[in-house]
């Protein structure tokens, strides 16, 4: 069974992936920073139980983990893939639960910072289409579960900013060319203006080029006004990517050619490798590729590489646990076994 970031959709290249993702509380119970230990034990305990059977709302397979079980690796990979936040990882002694499909395109986080985090992710962008599964999850679960909810506010969170519908939305787009112009930042502004947040997937260097777009509001909208917004604003910043892209190809092919097949190269042979330098890398094949400047032997997903090379990840698919040095031999390694040939 595939991944879902191991999965390819060519229908909207550039844009990475969307995720709807759902806050709530149970009503029976206070926010868990509010919650005793033995309150917390009980509480995740009967969310298990209850939603023991939940793969029977759309047929997946799921296992359920205790935070507890997990070593240190296996969080932060899963932190890595984006199932976990940070926010989980910084607590001591956390009484936190994981509900995770087999295609990892599922998961419920459960007593973190709200008692229910309902996340649904694929690759491309299909907002309304994960609504539409977000929606039906979240009304079995809310049959069992009654959410704290307020005619005026909506439903109530911990986090003031999910209060209202309770839904973040996104989408993660490839920004190579226009990340880089002087009036991007102008453009990020303005987009916050209209309500849209854009960030980089990996802080403030953001090596690969990946940003996220989210909605900053909750309270006071729909969730049809919500996946609108966020799907015209990671419209909106593709459309200007590719008329810049455009514009660089006409001006200078041969030299983003040439960027582009060293990169290819560089990973292709390179004996150690680090985290940054392949993100680097492989944000140029990821562009190659979408400008048909290279073609791949098979249907190909750049972003599963990058998950790959991350150092929890990379620990993961090791089996072993590894300092920095070994870390850049193996990532190398990894790299060159799983880059396809080109046509």
């Amino acid at each position: 069974m595939l991944k879902w970031f191991e999965e390819v959709d060519q229908t909207r290249p550039g844009i990475v992936s969307s995720q709807v993702r759902l806050m709530r509380n149970w009503s029976q119970y206070a926010f868990p920073s509010q919650l005793s230990d033995k309150e917390k034990q009980e509480l995740l305990r009967r969310l298990e139980v209850g939603l023991e059977n939940l793969g029977s709302v759309d047929g997946k397979n799921y296992v359920y983990r205790n935070w507890k079980d997990m070593n240190e690796v296996e969080r932060k990979a899963l932190e890595e893939r984006r199932v976990f936040q940070s926010a989980a990882s910084g607590k001591k002694n956390p009484v936190i639960g994981l509900i995770l499909s087999q295609e990892e395109d599922t998961s419920i986080v459960l007593n973190d910072t709200e008692h229910i985090r309902l996340q649904i992710t694929s690759p491309g962008l299909h907002l309304e289409e994960l609504w539409e599964r977000c929606d039906q999850m979240d009304d079995y679960i809310n049959a069992r579960f009654p959410y704290a909810f307020d005619k005026k506010y909506g439903y109530l969170t911990a986090y003031p900013t999910y209060t209202g519908t309770g839904l973040r939305a996104s989408a993660v787009v490839h920004l190579p060319t226009l990340s880089l112009g002087k009036k991007f930042n102008g453009l990020v502004a303005e987009m916050g203006r209209f309500g849209a947040a854009v960030r980089g997937v990996y802080g403030e260097d953001n090596y690969g080029s990946l940003y996220e777009v989210s909605n900053q509001k909750t309270l006071g909208v729909t969730e049809k006004e919500i996946l609108d917004l966020v799907s015209r604003a990671a419209g909106q910043l593709l459309a200007q990517e590719r008329q810049v892209r455009k514009a660089t190809l006409e001006k200078r092919r041969l030299e983003y050619e040439d960027e582009v097949y060293k990169s290819y190269g560089v990973l292709k042979y390179a004996r150690r490798m680090s985290a940054k330098d392949a993100m680097i890398f492989l944000s140029q094949i990821m562009a190659g590729i979408t400008d048909g400047i290279l073609e791949t032997e098979g249907n190909w997903g750049v972003y599963r590489l990058m998950l790959g090379i991350q150092p929890a990840n990379l620990q993961m698919i090791s089996q072993r646990p590894m300092e920095e040095g070994e870390l850049e031999e193996v990532r190398a390694a990894y790299i060159r076994k799983e880059l396809p040939e080109l046509r």
